[in-house]
Order: structure tokens, then C-alpha cells, then sequence
């Protein structure tokens, strides 16, 4: 495993948002994490990603535990994009994705053509070369996702994870963004976990599901067996018809209705 939560419990003090959590993430494959608002998603992605230290349990990076390894070490091997990054007012594009390159920095090894090379070919790769010297403010939403993307390959690391990467962008910058995403994956064999709400769009671009309610791990594996009419109405409380999605043939989710709890008798 690449990555793995091994009976993580993860806390914000009192309050328990996953309690004794399970899950490897296999290398080189597009994991995407689902469930409703509240459910823990984004607080697992941060366990995963170093950014929470969890109460109970441990996170495990290529077998080692990843409190063990120096924070530097870590940026060389995961990037992270956490939701809706910011960044100084006036920066720009070559600026950003040149921080990600900090990691591979010292006091006695300061920025070299090495540095330089890669935060070309993370630009090449995003399609923004020709945006390099742009104000980051400037760019669109999707233009911006991509540079933020792009930061992280610089860092030359081959485990990424991505919170919400669609977030406030209209649906073309949504495909956009992870079109990109599984081109990435396609073309450098990088192993990429996401969190997604549009459950359409995270059947089509992951090779693997992962559904939770309640800080807890109800479904995992592929689309076609975690997105069934049963889970969507045990986890979203959402009544849906599934079918196959007529440009792809992952699973395509069309809402009926939302459940509501009874009312109670008084």
C-alpha cells in the first residue's frame, strides 16, 4: 500500500469525526473519496496528508508512519491541494508553482536548473506555460485549479491528494479540471486520492470509490459495485435510479427524491 489509515480515530477536541477508520490506497490508481456534507471526507484527507494528527490509530506511508518521517521527506513524496488554496494578491503562475519546489531546498542548496526544469514540465503539463507570467488573479477558476495542480507536481512527488479540486467551478472547469486529473494519472502512473461531491463525475474519472456516512467506511471499490440504488439511499438518503452513463458506461446517478426522517408523534 501506498497509503494507508489504520484504525484512525480523528478528533477537532471533544468531537469525534472518524472513529477507528480502515483504508489502503493501492499505487498508481484514482481513489475517489465520497458522502454527504459533515461525513468526514475532507478531515481523513488531512489525517492522510500529514495536516491532522489522529487520536487513535496511525497513518502509514509506503509502510512507514508518517508522523516518523521528516516533514521534508513527506513534501517529496505527497502533495496536497487543500480546498480553496490562497495565495498573496499579485502572484503569479511560475511564481506559485515554483514554491513547490521548496522542499528540495536547503540552506546550501538554493534554486538550480533542476528546479527550474521541473516547474517547466509541471507548467507543460497543466497546459499553462504560456500563463506562467500571469497574476494568479487574474486566471479563471479553472485555470487557477490547474495552477494550483501544477504547483504540486513540482514538488515531483507521485502520491497526490486533492480536496475538492471542483469546488465553485462551473461544470466545463469541473471536466476541465479533472481531465487533467486522469491524464496525469494516465501518463505518469501518479496515485491520486480526491474528494468529490458530484457523485457522476467521481464514477467516471476514479478506478476506485470510497463511500462514507458518519466518519465511517460503508462501501469500497469499483463505481459499478459502490454506487448501487441501495447505498445512494443508506449513505445521501437519496432515492435514485442508476443507469449507464451513455458517453462513458460508469455508473450515472439520476435523482428521484430525498428521504426524510418521519416526523415524530406528539
Amino acid at each position: 500500500m501506498r497509503l494507508q489509515a489504520a484504525g484512525v480515530t480523528l478528533a477537532y477536541g471533544d468531537r469525534v469525526v472518524v472513529d477507528g477508520l480502515d483504508l489502503g490506497i493501492e499505487p498508481g490508481t484514482v481513489t475517489t473519496i465520497i458522502g454527504p456534507n459533515g461525513c468526514g471526507k475532507s478531515t481523513l484527507l488531512r489525517a492522510l496528508g500529514r495536516l491532522l494528527k489522529p487520536t487513535g490509530g496511525e497513518v502509514l506511508l509506503d509502510g512507514k508512519r508518517i508522523d516518523r518521517v521528516p516533514t521534508r521527506e513527506v513534501a517529496k513524496i505527497l502533495g496536497m491541494l487543500p480546498q480553496s488554496p490562497s495565495a498573496p494578491e499579485g502572484l503569479t503562475v511560475a511564481d506559485l508553482v515554483a514554491r513547490g519546489r521548496h522542499p528540495h531546498q536547503t540552506w546550501y542548496r538554493q534554486w538550480s536548473s533542476d528546479d527550474e526544469s521541473a516547474v517547466s514540465e509541471a507548467l507543460a503539463m497543466t497546459g499553462l506555460l504560456d500563463l506562467a507570467e500571469r497574476p494568479l488573479d487574474e486566471l479563471s477558476g479553472g485555470q487557477r485549479q490547474r495552477a494550483w495542480i501544477s504547483m504540486a507536481l513540482a514538488q515531483g512527488t507521485d502520491l497526490l491528494l486533492l480536496d475538492e479540486p471542483t469546488t465553485f467551478l462551473d461544470l466545463a472547469h469541473q471536466v476541465e479540471v479533472l481531465e487533467l486529473v486522469r491524464r496525469l494519472h494516465s501518463d505518469t502512473a501518479r496515485t491520486i486520492v480526491m474528494v468529490l461531491h458530484d457523485l457522476n463525475l467521481a464514477a467516471r474519472y476514479a478506478d476506485r470509490l470510497v463511500a462514507m456516512r458518519a466518519g465511517r467506511i460503508v462501501a469500497s471499490g469499483d463505481p459499478h459495485e459502490v454506487l448501487t440504488e441501495e447505498l445512494l439511499l443508506h449513505v445521501f438518503d437519496l432515492a435514485a435510479k442508476v443507469i449507464p452513463d451513455p458517453v462513458a458506461g460508469t455508473p450515472l446517478v439520476v435523482p428521484i427524491g430525498v428521504r426524510h426522517a418521519a416526523p415524530s408523534v406528539t
